[in-house]
């Protein structure tokens, strides 16, 4: 009786998913937030997948949230303008002339149907009661503003006003500002070949996590270092996923295909306190990345220009790329004498590093993957307790690759698989295996250039369950929507 009903169930589901594709399968172009409404064009102008960018979007952005060529002659909702032209030629002895934006605020919501596999009742046991299946589950709901101040200043800011439907869950993702060209013109250095950033941001990771068009995070990414129950005092929070405070210089050179990044960043940790004894960060990090593209277009005409071109309009590039990226950083430990009464401040420090690829065949397919290896360092008290030592250190290797393909320009189907190889989590009874593995087919529908249905399966490595022999997988069906305006 019972699996008659989960089949009904999943039949009544397929069925509203099916009819509302069949509803919007010719989807009308209509304008997207804040930068659709300065140019009056539509969200397909810089995606192909929102919020995943396409070549045009890519050099959009890089030009400082504006047009790379001739953006006064596109922009239908033109700024305020503050100050006049004539106080360019009048400086230092005048204020440099700007542009205020008209009101550039977007908001975007999601929100998904989920069901997961039956827990185990030792797993409810320790965990508590999970319903294998909810109707709607908010996501976020956030709002984003950003433009330009002018030529080259930039800026973006993003807060997640709730998070799972709690409005004590959200805060701000990214809020920075950008000079592009800085120093360019008394350095003579080519446009955007030498920017600044600052604030707090996403750090320059070969893919983006925050704005990223799938419905589960990137595990390697979100992956942190702890020993958890076992000897040494490891105990790093950091993931380069989430944002940083900072500095960030960098450019894109060799007219946009090559672009490089150099941050230094405060650190994700905590500070350190008596009530919650975590590690605190005193030292600077540092991130480094840089990444080189080979257009593979025959015509040598076609390589010059921002979007190739066919028969069938404006397409992405042919094209292959290859990225490096590290991150530097030293945990602080002991503060006060917290955790180890009579002991001095002692230094962990720790290192990411990984390459990534990409490889786009216009805009149809999209194979693209990263490898990040995670160490360190590890300490433990002597056998007397009277001094730290080094102990084994901590490490993880991982990584995913994912594919993307349109069907049409709005029907995408995309396969990933997400890797995790981690020791310490498996002694720690995250998982039965040192790897942890996980395959995530993907479907989504541009409804309409600002509103996505989208359908995930994950299926997910197998953990341990408490106080017994045996494993179980969390496996997940998401169903859901996305939406901006």
């Amino acid at each position: 009786m019972m699996r008659m009903a989960r089949l009904l169930f999943a039949k009544s589901i397929l069925s509203v998913f099916i009819g509302i594709i069949l509803l919007s399968a010719a989807p009308s172009v209509m304008a997207i937030p804040a930068f659709a409404r300065k140019y009056k064009t539509a969200c397909s102008t810089c995606h192909n997948n929102w919020p995943e960018l396409n070549d045009f979007g890519r050099a959009f952005k890089m030009n400082g949230f504006k047009f790379p060529k001739d953006d006064d002659q596109f922009v239908k909702d033109p700024p305020l303008m503050l100050g006049a032209e004539a106080q360019k030629e009048t400086f230092p002895y005048s204020i440099y002339p700007g542009e205020l934006p008209i009101l550039p605020i977007a908001f975007r919501y999601s929100g998904y149907l989920s069901y997961n596999s039956p827990q185990p009742a030792a797993v409810t046991a320790a965990s508590g009661y999970a319903p294998s299946t909810t109707l709607f589950t908010p996501n976020t709901f956030t709002i984003i503003s950003a433009g330009s101040f002018g030529p080259s200043i930039a800026f973006w800011i993003d807060n997640d006003i709730s998070t799972n439907g709690s409005g004590a869950a959200g805060g701000l993702g990214d809020g920075y500002i950008k000079a592009n060209n800085f120093l360019g013109y008394y350095l003579h250095v080519p446009q955007n070949d030498l920017n600044i950033k600052f604030g707090q941001f996403e750090l320059d990771l070969p893919f983006t996590q925050a704005r990223t068009i799938n419905l589960t995070n990137y595990a390697v990414i979100a992956e942190t270092a702890n020993v958890g129950g076992l000897s040494g005092t490891t105990n790093n929070p950091l993931t380069l996923a989430s944002p940083q405070t900072g500095v960030e210089i960098g450019g894109y050179p060799n007219k946009g295909n090559t672009w490089w990044s150099l941050a230094v960043v405060d650190g994700e940790n905590a500070v350190y306190g008596t009530a919650s004894p975590t590690t605190g960060h005193n030292s600077k990090d540092i991130y480094a990345h840089i990444a080189q593209r080979f257009n593979l277009e025959r015509d040598p005409a076609v390589r010059k220009e921002i979007q190739a071109a066919g028969p069938t309009g404006v397409r992405d590039h042919t094209s292959l790329r290859f990225d490096g990226f590290g991150y530097y950083g030293q945990n602080e430990l002991n503060q006060g004498g917290v955790l180890f009464t009579g002991l001095p401040v002692f230094h962990e420090p720790f290192y990411r590093a990984g390459g990534a690829f990409d490889y786009k065949f216009r805009s149809r397919f999209e194979l693209w993957g990263l490898w990040e290896h995670g160490h360190d360092s590890n300490k433990a008290l002597n056998g007397g307790g009277t001094a730290l030592v080094s102990a084994t250190p901590v490490t993880f290797t991982g990584g995913f690759l994912e594919a993307e393909y349109w069907a049409y320009p709005w029907l995408v189907g995309i396969m990933r698989y997400d890797g995790v190889n981690s020791p310490t989590d498996m002694q720690n009874g995250v998982s039965r295996h040192d790897t942890r593995s996980a395959f995530e087919p993907e479907l989504e529908i541009l409804v309409r250039p600002n509103i996505k249905l989208e359908t995930q399966y994950t299926y997910n490595y197998e953990q341990p369950v408490p106080g017994a022999s045996t494993f179980h997988r969390a496996n997940q069906l998401l169903v859901g929507v996305d939406f901006v305006y």
